[in-house]
């Protein structure tokens, strides 16, 4: 009886390691845009996820997250010819 409690800790501690929620508790964390305008649709290459995009304030580009086979990382949103969606000029930005 004892084993098979063994057995059952170490199984579900070892399941509760696979799946790490992406959400944070951190308040000044930005938030996904919920509709994002027609513009940046327009300009967005295809295959990247329209569905989860945020702003970040450090650059003022648009970020998507991509969700992997390994894990799940923001990358910039880019146009059809592979230049980053901002909304700011990158002058600005070293300022």
């Amino acid at each position: 009886m004892k084993s098979h409690f063994v057995c059952l800790t170490a199984l579900l501690l070892a399941l509760a390691a696979c799946d790490v929620p992406i959400t944070s508790s951190d308040p000044t964390e930005v938030a996904y845009i919920e509709t994002l305008p027609e513009g940046v649709i327009a300009l967005a290459a295809p295959n990247q996820n329209l569905q989860a995009v945020k702003v970040l304030p450090e650059d003022g580009c648009y970020w998507y997250l991509h969700d992997g086979p390994v894990e799940a990382t923001l990358l910039p949103l880019r146009s059809r010819d592979g230049r980053p969606i901002c909304t700011r000029a990158p002058d600005e930005v070293a300022t």
